[in-house]
């Protein structure tokens, strides 16, 4: 899963413990959303960087959430075709795992 270390880090989510992946508009993204289930680990990418790389891990904690920021008109994530009985987008909620101490490079 990635996200540019500007917008959200891996230091981020370490401060915060757990944070829900909110924000994904990339249909095949969502649909890997989708086959998360809870404890599966993922890999936390930063995009965007001199060198682009994995930063960290993450694990699953809730799966299946419509992400909430669809139904927000002021949300630059905002989608006027989904609805609260049939949303188009779904996400998960990750907990912090652990940093790497060098990233793994692509």
């Amino acid at each position: 899963m990635k996200s540019e270390p500007e917008a959200y880090s891996i230091a981020d989510l370490q401060q915060q413990k757990e944070t829900i992946w909110d924000g994904v508009r990339n249909y095949q993204a969502r649909n890997f959303l989708r086959q998360m289930n809870e404890g599966d680990l993922a890999f936390f990418y930063h995009s965007s960087t001199n060198p682009p790389g994995i930063a960290g891990l993450m694990r699953v904690v809730k799966k299946d959430i419509a992400d909430p920021t669809q139904f927000e008109p002021e949300s630059k994530y905002y989608d006027p075709k989904s609805s609260s009985e049939s949303p188009r987008w779904q996400t998960v909620v990750v907990e912090f795992v652990e940093t790497f101490s060098n990233p793994i490079l692509l």
